[in-house]
Formats: structure tokens, sequence, C-alpha cells
């Protein structure tokens, strides 16, 4: 009779009631989320959260110079204006870190929903007590003594859902009618929102979004004329249709245009410019900002720049913008998401487009446009967009691959 011995019955070690072992194991949880909130982040991060938190802490220093002489004749504190920028940057640099840590799908997958939003915002321009109409255009509405441009908003949403549409399509993008539609109906939708309120300026920003996108996009360079060629055609048209803006235009081409009319803001910009020198006449010392440049603290906030730090202060403005453009493109590049390259593409161009635009119109290359120098100008709603296209940027950054995975790139 044989006897079959059985292998020894292994027993799982009964957990440890020693209260240091769990001390010790919530300690190295803690250490390890504690790394991943501290992990390295990629350079093209550093590089555009960098720049954007010097531009907007450099825009409050000089939006609050900028406006000191016009609130105080209006009978309110001479940092007022700089107060309240410094409140919309707080505010928008929180939703810029928030929106930092969203991942990629939420963008493309609240893409439609965003827009169709930002429209819905947009008409409420049109509503009878919520409008508001200020130097020809009706691009803002005021609830409760704040004031709202939802077009600044209106340009994000265009470029995400955008990206999310040549996306979607990226397989078929090589027709044109995949690239059409919904494309350019859509596009057209939310841009007439914004030119039935006569703000052209803006509009030209959004089209340049749509052709900043699909530059980055798979499609084809000869598609990409035909909207190209419609976007130039729409702008010139509705230019042509609008007798003050046409004056605006033959000013920069007339040496003998009126002083008084419409030369007087361009005129002024530029003797702000060239009173600075290379040195300027110092910080809060500007002659212009004292109600004789319209919009000093706005849309000509470069030209109080230029005067009061002079060519330096421009070097360094646009040395910023330069980073933020190195961060910006090295992110297209790096990125291997096809929505990612066209997302950021789409908000780059739209920021630097902008800034571009602005610095020209303040240096006379082009016609006075109306529209913001990114992150400088006063007014809440186009810095807190700006922030929070730049918290999209930087969730694109955090999905980038390893820097040793880019060597041979």
């Amino acid at each position: 009779m044989s006897t079959t011995t059985r292998p020894p019955r292994t027993t799982r070690p009964a957990k440890s009631a020693d209260p240091q072992d769990a001390t010790r194991s919530g300690a190295l949880t803690a250490r390890v989320s504690l790394g991943r909130v501290f992990a390295p982040v990629p350079l093209e991060f550093l590089l555009i959260v960098s720049s954007a938190l010097l531009l907007t802490g450099f825009g409050i220093v000089m939006v609050t110079s900028a406006t000191t002489a016009s609130a105080l004749s209006e009978g309110k504190s001479p940092y007022n204006d700089g107060m309240q920028q410094g409140v919309f940057a707080l505010l928008g640099l929180a939703l810029m870190f928030v929106t930092s840590r969203l991942p990629v799908r939420f963008f493309r997958k609240s893409a439609w929903l965003m827009l169709i939003g930002a429209i819905c915002l947009q008409l409420l321009v049109f509503v009878p007590g919520l409008g508001v109409e200020a130097g020809g255009n009706r691009n803002w509405i005021a609830i409760a003594g704040f004031s709202l441009q939802p077009s600044e908003f209106l340009k994000l949403a265009l470029a995400l859902w955008t990206a999310m549409i040549l996306y979607r399509k990226r397989a078929k993008l090589g027709r044109l009618q995949h690239v059409i539609i919904p494309l350019v109906p859509v596009a057209g939708l939310a841009m007439g929102t914004v030119i039935a309120g006569h703000d052209l300026g803006t509009v030209m920003i959004m089209v340049l979004v749509l052709l900043g996108a699909l530059f980055f996009s798979t499609v084809n360079l000869r598609i990409f004329v035909l909207p190209l060629l419609l976007g130039v055609v729409g702008v010139v048209g509705y230019a042509v249709t609008s007798e003050n803006r046409m004056k605006r235009i033959l000013s920069m081409f007339n040496e003998d245009c009126d002083y008084l009319n419409e030369c007087y803001q361009s005129t002024h910009g530029i003797w702000g410019l060239a009173s600075g020198g290379v040195f300027g006449v110092g910080l809060g010392n500007s002659v212009e900002k004292y109600n004789w440049l319209p919009a000093a603290g706005d849309d000509y906030i470069f030209a109080i720049v230029g005067e009061e730090l002079g060519l330096i202060g421009c070097v360094a403005v646009l040395l910023l913008f330069a980073t933020f453009a190195v961060g910006a493109f090295r992110l297209i590049r790096n990125s291997d998401d096809l929505f990612v390259k066209i997302a950021a593409g789409g908000i780059t161009v739209w920021i630097l487009g902008q800034a571009l635009i602005n610095i020209g119109v303040v240096l006379r290359v082009f016609p006075v446009l109306g529209v913001p120098l990114p992150f400088l100008s006063a007014g809440g709603s186009s810095l807190i967009a700006i922030l929070v296209a730049c918290g999209v940027l930087l969730a694109f950054c955090r999905t980038l691959p390893a820097a040793p995975e880019r060597i041979d790139r």
C-alpha cells in the first residue's frame, strides 16, 4: 500500500497589523503622487508658460502706466484699470493651469459643444438690453456692470472645432468636398455672427485661425488655396463696401491725409514710438497717454511701450513673443497626434498673427483694425481667452513623447 505525500500547502502571509507598515505604505503612495505632480515637463511647456507669464505681468504694468491719466480725468483711482487687469490676469492664469491638466480627448469630444456655445454667446450681442455698441462695432454684452466680448472665446472654439473635423476626416482630406463640408459653411456661420456686428478685425483673425489649422493638417496645398482666396475676397469685399474703412486703408498711402480725422490715431502712435528713442522717456512718463493717443491702454499699448521704454522695451516684447513661437512650433513639430498639431497650429497662428497685426497697425504698416495686442492690451475677455488658449497648448505639451524618443527627429 503506497502513500502519496502531498506538497505542503502554501498559505498567503497574513496582513501585518503593524500600524508602522500602513504608515510606510501611505508615505510611499504620497511620494509616487508627488512624483507625478513634480515630474519634469517638456521644454515646449516651459517656453510657452514662461513667455505667457512674463507677457501677462508686463502687460499689467504697462496698462497701469498707460491708463493713469485717463482714469484720473474720469475721477477714478489712477490704478483702477491696472488693478482690473490684474484681477483678470489672476482669473485667466487660474483657468490656464486648470485647462493644462485636461486630457486631449476632452477637447476633441467637446469641440462641437464649445463652438455651439460660443456662437450662441456671440448672438447675445444682438439682444436689446444686453448688446453694447462701441466704435461702430456691436461686439460686446453687458451684464450687471461687467462687459464681455464673446468673439474672443469664439476664436478658441473655432480652432478646436476645426481641428476635430480635420482629424476625423484625416483619411479623406485629399478630396475637396470633404475639406469644404462642413468646415466652410460652419466657419462661415461663426464669422457671420461677428461680421454682423461690423467687427472686421476679429473676422480677419478668425480667418487666420482657419488657415493656420488647414496649413498644419494633411490637406494638399492646392486645396488650401481655395479657402485662402475665399477669405481674402470676403475681407476685401467687406472693406470696400464701407466708406469709413476705405478711408482708413487709403490713408496709409496718402502723405497729406487729414490729421484731425482718419490719420489722428496712427500719427500719434508713430509720434509716441519716435519720441521714445532707444531707452524711452521712462516708465510712467508718457505724454501721449494724456488723452492725446486714443486707446492708449488697449489697441495702441505698443506705442506706449515704445515711448516709455524705447526700442529696448519693444525688442523685449518681440523676444517674448519669439520665445512663445519657438515653444508652440516645437510642440507642433514634435507631437504625434494630428489633432494636437492642427489645434495647436490654429491657436499659434491666432496669437502670433494677432500680435503681428497689432504691432503692424501701430507702425502704420496696416490700417487701423481694432485688434488688441495679446497678453498686453487692457481687456478681460481678450486676456482670459488668450490664457485659456495657452492652457490648451500646455495640455498638449503633456502628451509629447519623452526627449530620448525625439533624438532622431
